[in-house]
C-alpha cells in the first residue's frame, strides 16, 4: 500500500477550501483529509509553500492538440499526443472529439479510443462524436458534405464504444425522436448543436431524452422574443446542460454571465473546443479543405469564419474568474464536477472525495499549472503561459 499526503496553503475539499488539512492519497484513489500532526508514521508527506491543490480538469469537447487533429488520424499515438498537450494545461480527464466525418471515421475513432483506454493512456475517458447529424444552416466550420440523416442502423455503431462513456451532438429537427431515444436507451448522452431547430423541436427532442447543449450560443437558434430556440430550450429546462467556449471569442463575457446565472454552475460546463495549436508552436493548420489560423488565441478560416479554438482549460477559468465574474471554486466546478456529473462520471472524477480516482493539480495564484496526477501518479508536464 503507497499512501501519500499533499498539503499546500489551500486545498480544494468537496466541502470548500481547507487550509489546515492535508490530502491523503491511497493506491491512486483519495483517502480523505487529515491533520498533518496526526498522520500514520507510513505516510510521506509532501508539502507545497505556494499554491491551490484542485481537481484535475475534464474537457468533454477536444479536437485536438499538441500539433495534431483527432479526425486527421483517429489513432491512440493521437489521442496521446492530444492527452499529453492538455494535460500541461490542467485537463486530466476528455473526451477526443471527432468532427462530422464519415461512418468509417467514426468506425476508427471509436476502435482508437477503445484501445486508448485498453492501453491506459492517461486522461481518455470516452468519446464526443460533433456530428455528421447536424443541420448546413448552422454548419459551422463543419463540412456539410459529411452531413447525414441519423437512421437505424447508426445506433449500433454511436453505441458501440466498450469502454468509458459516448458524448453525440446532432441536430434534433434532423432526427428522429425515436431514434435519440435509442441512443439515451444504449447509453450515449445526446446534445444539441449545430442546429436550426425551434423551441418546440427542441423541447421535444428533451422529452426523447437529449440533456446537453454544445457549445451554447453557437452554431444554434437563438433566444428572440417570439421563437425561444434551441437557446430558449436551454434556459426552460432545469435537467439540461450547456457547454460553454469561455475564450472572449465564442460568446460575449455578459452573455455567459446571464447563461451561467439561469442554468446554474452544476449545468454550466467550460469546454474549450480546442484545435492542434493548443500546447503547440505551429498556429495554423487545414481543417479538412480549410486552412485554419489561429492569431490571439482566435481560429479562424480566411473568411473569418470560427473553428475551434486556441483555448486550454487553464486559461478557460481564469477567463470564467476575470471577466465573467464566477468565484474561484465556481470556475474550478464547471471545469471538474459538473462535466463529470453530465457524463455519469462523477462517481470517479470531478472532486477529491473519498474514493474518486486522485486527479489532482497544484496551480499557482496566476492560474499556472506546475504539477499534475492522474491516478495518484505525478505526470511530468512542462510550464506554460496561459
Amino acid at each position: 500500500m503507497t499512501r501519500t499526503a499533499y498539503q499546500a496553503p489551500k486545498i480544494l475539499s468537496p466541502d470548500g477550501f481547507v487550509s489546515d488539512q492535508v490530502l491523503v492519497v491511497e493506491n491512486g484513489l483519495v483517502a480523505g483529509f487529515e491533520k498533518a500532526d496526526q498522520l500514520s508514521s507510513d505516510t510521506e508527506l509532501l508539502t507545497f509553500k505556494d499554491g491551490f491543490l484542485i481537481p484535475g480538469f475534464m474537457d468533454l469537447q477536444n479536437n485536438g492538440g499538441g500539433g495534431v487533429l483527432f479526425n486527421d488520424a483517429p489513432t491512440v499515438e493521437t489521442i496521446r499526443t492530444i492527452a499529453d498537450a492538455h494535460r500541461r494545461f490542467g485537463t486530466t480527464s476528455f473526451l477526443p472529439t471527432l468532427i462530422s466525418d464519415d461512418l468509417e471515421k467514426i468506425r476508427l475513432a471509436i476502435a482508437a479510443v477503445d484501445q486508448a483506454i485498453t492501453e491506459g493512456v492517461p486522461g481518455v475517458v470516452g468519446i464526443h462524436l460533433e456530428g455528421p447529424f447536424l443541420n448546413k444552416v448552422k454548419k459551422g466550420i463543419h463540412d456539410s458534405d459529411k452531413f447525414r440523416t441519423l437512421t437505424d442502423e447508426d445506433i449500433a455503431l454511436l453505441s458501440s464504444l466498450k469502454q468509458g462513456k459516448t458524448l453525440v451532438t446532432l441536430a434534433p429537427e434532423s432526427a428522429d425522436l425515436q431514434l435519440i431515444g435509442a441512443l439515451v436507451e444504449a447509453g450515449v448522452r445526446v446534445s444539441a448543436g449545430h442546429t436550426n431547430a425551434t423551441y418546440e423541436q427542441t423541447m421535444a427532442a428533451i422529452v426523447a431524452g437529449l440533456s446537453g447543449f454544445t457549445h451554447l450560443f453557437n452554431a444554434m437558434t437563438p433566444m428572440e422574443s417570439r421563437a425561444p430556440g434551441a437557446v430558449g430550450a436551454a434556459f426552460d429546462t432545469d435537467d439540461t446542460w450547456v457547454g460553454l467556449i469561455a475564450d472572449g471569442f465564442h460568446v460575449h463575457p455578459a452573455t455567459l454571465r446571464q447563461a451561467i446565472k439561469l442554468k446554474g454552475i452544476h449545468r454550466s460546463m467550460l469546454v474549450t473546443d480546442a484545435m492542434p495549436t493548443v500546447g503547440s508552436q505551429e498556429k495554423e493548420f487545414w481543417l479538412g479543405g480549410e486552412h485554419i489560423i489561429a492569431k490571439d488565441g482566435k481560429c479562424t478560416n480566411k473568411e473569418g469564419v470560427l473553428a475551434g479554438s486556441d483555448l486550454d482549460m487553464a486559461a478557460a477559468v481564469k477567463y470564467a474568474v476575470d471577466e465573467v465574474g464566477v468565484t474561484f471554486r465556481e470556475a474550478i466546478t464547471m471545469a471538474t464536477l459538473t462535466p463529470a456529473e453530465y457524463m455519469g462520471l462523477d462517481k470517479d472524477y470531478g472532486s477529491l472525495a473519498v474514493g474518486k480516482k486522485a486527479d489532482f493539480l497544484l496551480m499557482d495564484e496566476d492560474y499556472q499549472i506546475r504539477k499534475v496526477w492522474i491516478n495518484g501518479q505525478h505526470m511530468n508536464v512542462q510550464e506554460h503561459k496561459s
